[in-house]
């Protein structure tokens, strides 16, 4: 009776277990279930796929202002003097 008992405990803890992982990374696995699904779908073609546009990470293209421009018709001049030498570096 005891095996019976323990063999009942492990199954539901898997079930518990299993029902957790579903509920916490759902839609990281709805994600992986739909590309699988696309892979294995003989009519599917990416080319016809309609593609989402997403908004740029960093929305102005020129940050921090170039220092070695006149900053008279610039409406927020930079914080730092145009007649240092330090240039500026952009992280790609």
């Amino acid at each position: 009776m005891g095996a019976i008992t323990a063999a009942v405990i492990a199954i539901a803890g898997v079930v518990v277990g299993w029902i957790t992982i579903e509920i916490a990374c759902k839609p990281c696995l709805e994600k992986g279930r739909e590309a699988i699904d696309h892979s294995l779908n003989p009519d599917y073609d990416p080319d016809d796929a309609p593609t989402t546009i997403r908004a740029p990470l960093y929305p102005n293209p020129n940050p921090s202002p170039d220092l070695h421009e006149p900053t008279h018709n610039h409406p927020n001049p930079p914080l730092v003097s145009s007649s240092t030498s330090h240039d500026v570096i952009k992280a790609v």
